[in-house]
């Protein structure tokens, strides 16, 4: 499935979950020796597309030894508890704070109902499975384990969420970085380079620790990071500076929004904008709009979330 899938250096598959459009979210599968790791997972309607990449390759669900979400948001997660099942070797790999979420994914899927409703919900994500306790591994902050073997570690980073870990490959040099390394869009780019930005998703953005987690990321000189939203970016120091001034930014703009009543929606559209303007992107603004939507009007929910906790 050509569309779907690219396959990058050193046996990793990425591979688009299929979530609400093309190219907005991927997962990658990590393969050595016949063995698999899944980092991230879509949603249940992207688990028939895992198998079927995994069948063009000459394997099947039981070489999955690992499925790791790197949070419990759903279009990284909502898919885990559907290839648990299918996998049956397969140990879940998740934070602490996530682990009780995939166990009992009642309160994620009540939070998802309030804001999809039960039809909108079952059309973009599908059913959410929980998975068995047995099989749940807690991952603590710099965890290790191996697939095949290649060894994988664990590194905590709050910012985006609390219950957030990247996962660093030695045989790349990279990690997954779920939304911690923000989000970059291919149809952004600009002469091979990446317009980046942070999703302060609701409910825990924190912008102190997501700088420090940034910084820490950067403290192991990764070579390349494989964004869940989306694809491997290259050259990650290029790209750290701009991630801390705008994280810094939507602070800012949330509480000079709160003392003045000014639209903070209106304030982060038009800052996305200009950004992308001074980046040299070329496409029209209904384009724009279309492509970053639904992450602008999270972006402002998480915003509005912060700032009510300042108080």
């Amino acid at each position: 499935m050509p569309s779907i899938t690219k396959q990058l250096k050193y046996n990793i598959t990425q591979v688009d979950t299929g979530y609400l459009r093309p190219g907005l979210a991927a997962c990658y599968l990590l393969i050595d020796h016949d063995r698999v790791a899944i980092i991230d997972t879509g949603v249940e309607h992207t688990v028939p597309r895992i198998q079927q990449v995994l069948k063009e390759q000459g394997l099947s669900d039981d070489n999955v030894d690992y499925v790791v979400p790197t949070h419990v948001h759903l279009d990284h997660a909502g898919g885990a508890g559907k290839l648990m099942a299918v996998c049956q070797n397969a140990q879940l790999v998740i934070h602490p704070f996530g682990s009780r979420h995939m166990i009992d994914p009642s309160k994620l899927i009540a939070g998802a109902q309030a804001v999809y409703g039960v039809q909108g919900l079952r059309d973009s994500v599908g059913e959410i499975f929980p998975v068995d306790a047995e099989r749940v591994i807690v991952a603590e902050d710099l965890f290790r384990f191996t697939v095949g073997t290649r060894e994988l570690q664990i590194v905590d980073t709050p910012g985006h969420a609390r219950h957030h870990f990247c996962v660093w490959d030695e045989m790349s040099k990279g990690f997954f970085t779920g939304d911690t390394f923000g989000i970059a869009y291919p149809e952004l780019d600009v002469e091979e380079r990446s317009f980046i930005f942070p999703p302060s998703t609701p409910v825990q953005f924190d912008p102190t620790a997501w700088l420090a987690s940034i910084d820490r990321l950067m403290a192991w000189h990764p070579e390349r990071m494989y964004l869940t939203h989306f694809g491997q970016l290259d050259n990650p120091v290029l790209y750290m500076n701009t991630l801390h001034r705008m994280i810094d930014d939507l602070a800012s703009l949330a509480l000079e929004s709160a003392h003045s009543g000014d639209s903070l929606g209106a304030a982060v559209e038009q800052y996305i904008l200009q950004k992308l303007s001074e980046h040299g992107c070329q496409l029209d603004e209904e384009r724009v709009k279309q492509l970053l939507d639904l992450d602008l009007d999270i972006i402002v929910q998480g915003l509005k979330v912060w700032i009510s906790r300042q108080n």
